[in-house]
């Protein structure tokens, strides 16, 4: 049986590690856009759309309709560019029914009060598990795989999987699992389900950083990870994973960018509104002791 192939075309954000993807039927020329990046200085706190214009000059140059914008988890690396992208594009802004668990944490972490919607209401669309959609003609599947957050999605597209932050490359291992709703044992399921998918699938990752100084990729297949993956690999026991991921994770900084992040990408991408300055502001949680 012939599984259909989309074209891919990743998008560095060398700041971030980040690969973002325009993944296209190329029969009818219908595509979507996944985990876009908003280009951001957390020194002065100056936003631009660099890197999500990249993704809008391919798009228009191909002669692509797109028609999702799809966010593998409310990422704690990196701003979405997904409203930018929706309105310069279209399509609908999309991400797992797991966000609602999200939203009701960091809303408490924020105290962004009772007006902050945890409904998921600021996406246009939460896919359930499993939940079928298309690329033009191309077939797609919502694959939840929570662990490193609990709204952790990966999309099949074809003969292609995108799998967030859940696997890096084989090399660089897996996700951490020590945010709020991280459960390592919920990562090494859903990694598990991952390999259940035929060997020659293409895996497409959300960050590499290069280890040991090869070239950073984006690329790889299910059978290459199965094979060789540092933390878990055909043979590696849950027990065995979460003790290595615990020690891992215990040895871990935050990220750099995590409070501005995930405060934006629980809307959806959307920037806080302004206040009665006229200017937006994102909140710093402090933690210890006071002077």
């Amino acid at each position: 049986m012939n599984v259909p192939r989309p074209e891919v075309r990743p998008f560095l954000h060398r700041p971030t590690g980040t690969w973002s993807y325009v993944v296209a039927d190329p029969a009818t020329r219908r595509a979507a856009v996944i985990d876009p990046v908003l280009d951001f200085d957390m020194k002065s706190g100056r936003t631009w759309t660099e890197s999500a214009d990249a993704i809008v000059g391919l798009v228009r140059e191909r002669g692509l309709t797109a028609d999702w914008i799809l966010e593998t988890h409310a990422h704690a690396d990196h701003l979405s560019s997904a409203p930018y992208l929706q309105a310069a594009l279209g399509g609908k802004i999309a991400i797992g029914c797991g966000i609602r668990q999200v939203q009701h944490t960091f809303r408490d972490v924020f105290n962004l009060g009772p007006k902050f919607a945890v409904d998921g209401s600021q996406f246009d669309h939460l896919f359930a598990d499993g939940e079928a959609f298309a690329i033009g003609a191309i077939p797609a599947r919502a694959i939840p795989t929570p662990g490193h957050t609990s709204d952790s999605l990966s999309y099949l597209v074809g003969d292609a999987v995108f799998t967030g932050d859940s696997i890096f490359m084989p090399d660089g291992g897996t996700a951490r699992c020590d945010f709020p709703g991280g459960d390592a044992r919920l990562l090494y399921a859903s990694i598990r389900r991952l390999y259940e998918l035929p060997p020659e699938t293409r895996v497409f990752v959300c960050h590499d950083y290069g280890p040991g100084g090869r070239e950073i990729a984006c690329e790889t297949t299910i059978a290459a990870q199965r094979a060789g993956n540092i933390h878990l690999r055909d043979g590696t026991t849950e027990a065995e994973f979460v003790a290595l991921r615990t020690k891992r994770d215990a040895g871990l900084e935050v990220p750099n960018l995590l409070y501005p992040s995930v405060q934006v990408n629980i809307r959806g991408g959307r920037l806080p509104e302004a206040e009665g300055n006229g200017r937006r502001y994102l909140k710093l949680p402090l933690s210890g002791t006071t002077a």
